[in-house]
């Protein structure tokens, strides 16, 4: 069970939204390189990153932002917004991303999430926003008709390495992960699931330990370690000692 901290890049700062709402944006860090650092040095095992700018533009914007958090982490990072083109997915991976996360292009054009998988086995995700149970595209302006669980079966044997599922309704305004139909979603596809949106306490660590919940990847969080909600250390510990009460 992995936690993956979260670097949310706005205008090349490290920010929080509420509710998906780019006008509604906390920094928390003006050098997200330093804040890759510093997740590293607290212990995780991973990193998340999202190009805000480019989710809405179609292309990278915070491109020197993330190159700089490549070269400050020796963590692997996954990567997503802007992501819309097998030239994206290659120059990226070629920098140094372990794996890129295709979102809007999933919807639009799941053909090359298929030819990705195909010329990059292990190293492409898929991320499905949720908002009132549709999914959002265009950096979560737009909602489509299309419904969560029937967007992940459009990926089934096509070698996806995880989907990110993110509750737009619960992000950034610590509500707690939207648990049942998160795991509802792990129950309906062989895809390794990864949550996001709205991880709030310690009590939400916790429930990673539960044991319908062994059969996610993990789960993202941004502003519950950033305010201090939540301790790296003792999440990481808890989530370390499950892992050995289960091996």
């Amino acid at each position: 069970m992995i936690l993956f901290p979260a670097i949310d890049l706005k205008d090349g700062t490290c920010v929080r939204l509420k509710l998906g709402d780019m006008d509604n944006a906390t920094v928390y860090n003006e050098d997200p390189a330093a804040q890759a650092l510093s997740f590293e040095q607290q212990g995780f095992k991973w990193l998340h990153v999202v190009d805000l700018n480019g989710a809405f533009a179609g292309q990278s914007v915070n491109g020197s932002a993330v190159e700089a958090i490549l070269a400050a982490t020796r963590n692997p990072v996954q990567l997503g917004g802007g992501i819309r083109s097998l030239e994206h997915i290659e120059a990226w991976l070629d920098k140094g991303l372990a794996r890129v996360i295709l979102g809007t292009i999933a919807v639009r054009d799941p053909d090359l999430v298929r030819q990705a998988c195909a010329l990059y086995p292990g190293r492409i995700a898929v991320g499905i926003d949720a908002k009132g149970g549709k999914v959002a595209v265009e950096g979560w302006a737009e909602a489509s008709e299309l419904e969560v669980v029937e967007m992940a079966k459009r990926f089934e044997g096509a070698g996806v390495a995880a989907i990110i599922y993110t509750d737009i309704d619960r992000d950034g305004i610590l509500a707690g992960i939207n648990w049942d139909s998160t795991l509802h979603l792990a129950d309906t596809v062989d895809i390794p699931v990864i949550a996001s949106g709205g991880l709030a306490s310690m009590a939400d660590i916790v429930r990673m330990t539960m044991p319908d919940a062994a059969r996610l990847e993990g789960a993202i969080s941004g502003r519950a370690l950033y305010d201090g909600r939540i301790d790296p250390g003792e999440a990481l510990q808890v989530l370390a000692d499950a892992q050995m009460g289960t091996s």
